[in-house]
């Protein structure tokens, strides 16, 4: 086979399009790449590492897609996309940087996939292997791209936060556990149902020894053979499940029926922040890691920026950045973990871009939990529509109004939520952007 025989075809030069033209430069494989963008985010610096790279950008370059033994897809590109639909009917191979990553790992990968909370539990999971003196990389579609976690030396686990687009084409992972945390409604845009996301995201558990499934959402009752089985729950754990137990008037975290920790003890506030430690460890025990330093890492884990991150108290008001819910099932996570435990009531702040979402389930916790809801961007008038009227809306037309507003309406022993429901793309660079501009809106109060 010539070299020209071999060309690999990157599609997307994102930051996963320019980690697989690094990895595959670096072995030696020829590589063409090309976007639909006109000006793709990493097109300056694949132009400056690869100067005599073939790129071509403004459309997808179907004469290249042709002539590619293997076309390495970024995760942004919809298999259905039909420049890459054609290449996949004529039999060209097509794979993502997750399975050139599963082809060569040399070491056993936790998998982790979801809805919502996978960074959380992700990191999580790292801090746990690294206080039980693994070494330890962590990465995929959270961080560093999988492929760049590949060192010279390899180390003990890999921990990988996968997206369903990372999965579509994924198939050789077999991780030593697979976890889907939840699922709700998402990306709606790519996928024509519910059903197509939600077999996306089983993909996880192709090839896994140890599947974890989270006991209250059956959608991620893994379906595949495994050679075991874990649960997480809120509820009481039975067998093979971490849940909580009361005992004494306190809530503990629980395995079966041995109490590990109080909630309390935890630094992070809300029941959606005890399914991701219980999650956590449960994947931390389906690899066989102890116990004790798995506890030690939960005490000490203060949770990840832009997710339910509290930025200040003024005036008995807590104000909380949920940047990071970019869909409805991660800001009715977070109203369901925040609205029990305050004294007050919540204000939320929400819109942006859409996604062909449907926000109707949040209305039964807005109407519990919340007085008032701030609406701004593309799909503030959409939301309102579809909340009615059982809560009090104001629209905004910008960050600085909406924090001026939820000021203006909140009283001593209520909390401020920046909880989205929506993508950022529509008035800022991405969520932590708006997280930031939020933050600082709220420092400037």
């Amino acid at each position: 086979m010539t070299d020209s025989d071999n060309l690999h075809v990157i599609v997307g030069l994102g930051h996963s399009g320019y980690s697989v033209a690094r990895y595959l430069s670096q072995k030696g494989i020829p590589v063409a790449m090309t976007d639909s963008r006109a000006n793709p985010p990493h097109l300056a610096d694949v132009r400056e590492t690869f100067p005599t790279l073939s790129i071509s950008v403004g459309k997808l370059d179907e004469v290249l897609l042709e002539s590619a033994a293997k076309v390495v897809l970024s995760p942004g590109v919809s298999l259905k996309e039909p420049a890459i639909a054609r290449v996949v009917s004529r039999g060209i191979p097509v794979v993502g940087d997750i399975e050139l990553f599963a082809e060569v790992a040399n070491a056993p990968t936790l998998a982790i996939t979801g809805t919502n909370a996978k960074s959380t539990v992700t990191t999580l999971v790292g801090e746990m292997a690294k206080k039980a003196n693994l070494s330890v990389q962590v990465g995929g579609n959270l961080g560093v791209p999988a492929l760049d976690l590949l060192t010279a030396l390899p180390p003990d686990l890999y921990v990988l936060e996968l997206s369903s687009f990372q999965l579509e084409t994924t198939r050789s992972l077999a991780p030593r556990v697979a976890t889907v945390l939840n699922i709700t409604p998402d990306h709606m845009d790519r996928y024509a149902t519910l059903q197509a996301y939600c077999d996306a995201k089983q993909r996880v558990y192709s090839g896994a020894t140890v599947a974890v499934c989270n006991r209250d959402d059956p959608a991620t009752e893994c379906t595949r053979r495994v050679k075991s089985k874990l649960y997480f729950t809120l509820q009481a754990p039975r067998d093979n499940e971490f849940g909580l137990l009361k005992k004494n008037g306190d809530v503990y975290l629980a395995f079966e029926n041995q109490l590990l920790m109080a909630v309390r003890e935890l630094p992070v506030l809300g029941r959606h922040y005890q399914a991701n430690a219980l999650a956590s460890l449960a994947v931390g025990h389906g690899y066989g890691l102890p116990m004790q330093p798995m506890l030690g890492a939960l005490k000490q884990f203060k949770g990840l920026a832009h997710r339910c991150e509290l930025v200040r108290e003024r005036g008995k008001v807590s104000w909380y950045n949920d940047s990071k819910g970019t869909n409805v099932g991660a800001t009715l996570a977070a109203i369901l973990g925040l609205g029990p435990e305050i004294s007050g009531k919540l204000v939320l702040i929400a819109g942006g871009v859409g996604k062909n979402a449907d926000f109707s389930p949040l209305i039964p916790a807005i109407q519990q939990y919340v007085k008032t809801v701030i609406l701004m961007g593309e799909a503030a008038s959409l939301m309102a529509a579809q909340l009615g009227d059982g809560v009090e809306i104001r629209f905004v037309k910008s960050m600085e109004e909406a924090v001026a507003v939820a000021a203006s309406v909140t009283v001593p022993n209520d909390s401020v939520l920046l909880s989205p429901a929506c993508a950022s793309f529509d008035m800022f660079k991405n969520f932590e952007h708006r997280g930031e501009v939020f933050t600082q809106c709220v420092e400037a109060l």
